[in-house]
């Protein structure tokens, strides 16, 4: 697993101070410090020449207010009630959100709605999805395991732990250094390792790595800017949540050909949008 442009403060606890723990690494302008968390590798990220302190890397500490047998029942009804009912019937979905601790990735202080029919709030006016939404848009996207998939907003790392798990390898962008600290350290927890995880603004696209086969946007965006669909491969299939509220559609756009596109509307819904999402023009009188 791969970590880049954490920002750090405090020093740093002890799996992050061990012999391989923090050193510099200039790959790139805005790129310098850089460290080990349980194999992850950790970069900061510098504002002119000062290092923005904002967090510490903690190690992860379960709240249990509800037991694991509550939360096997708790999992299975919402498979049942709120998953398959919304026409999520692919198996190797299902048996990964059955397998998957959907609990762990839920901010401490929600964890006993980790299986609700809701969006959770991780802070910043940033969800995480419903359950049963997640699981329509992971079957949407058709992944297979050779995938290389991108991701538009790391979150809780929850959904970056599902993609990680269906395909090859995951790129996940978060513009929320804390977010993307926080989720590195439940990732590594549960030995998700076939991703990388990012720190910076890809709302309008991130052409860093691509190509790309799958490629995801976790919130909505007014605009849907052309360089996603550009930044896919041939047979590469893109789902984002496009428009404004109330009236928010699910598109997904496969590339046939390097000139042709097919766009197709799945269902509507209504999320929080990307920060820095592309927004119609607006007009001055």
């Amino acid at each position: 697993v791969q970590v880049q442009r954490v920002f750090l403060s405090r020093p740093l606890p002890a799996p992050l101070a061990h012999t391989d723990g923090f050193k510099l690494k200039d790959s790139c302008r805005e790129c310098n410090n850089a460290g080990t968390y349980g194999g992850i590798k950790v970069f900061g990220l510098r504002a002119g020449n000062k290092l923005n302190t904002l967090i510490a890397l903690l190690p992860l500490r379960p709240v249990r207010n509800m037991s694991t047998l509550n939360f096997d029942v708790a999992r299975r009804n919402m498979i049942e009630s709120h998953i398959r009912p919304w026409d999520v019937l692919d198996e190797r979905v299902l048996k990964l959100i059955a397998h998957l601790p959907r609990e762990d990735y839920v901010p401490k202080q929600h964890r006993n709605l980790a299986f609700a029919d809701m969006n959770i709030p991780l802070g910043h006016g940033e969800v995480m999805m419903a359950p049963k939404l997640e699981a329509r848009l992971l079957q949407k996207l058709e992944i297979n395991p050779t995938d290389k998939i991108l991701e538009i907003g790391t979150g809780s790392g929850y959904m970056t732990a599902l993609l990680a798990a269906l395909g090859r390898h995951v790129i996940s962008v978060e513009i929320r250094p804390e977010f993307t600290a926080e989720a590195a350290i439940k990732l590594a927890h549960h030995g998700v390792r076939n991703i990388t995880l990012e720190v910076g603004d890809g709302a309008r696209g991130w052409d860093r790595q691509k190509p790309y086969d799958v490629i995801l946007l976790t919130g909505s965006t007014p605009l849907l800017p052309e360089a996603f669909q550009e930044s896919l491969t041939v047979g590469g299939r893109l789902i984002a949540i496009v428009g404004t509220a109330p009236a928010m559609e699910v598109k997904r756009i496969r590339r046939l050909s390097e000139q042709a596109f097919e766009e197709k509307s799945l269902f509507e819904t209504v999320i929080p949008k990307l920060q820095n999402a592309l927004e119609p023009p607006r007009f001055v009188f």
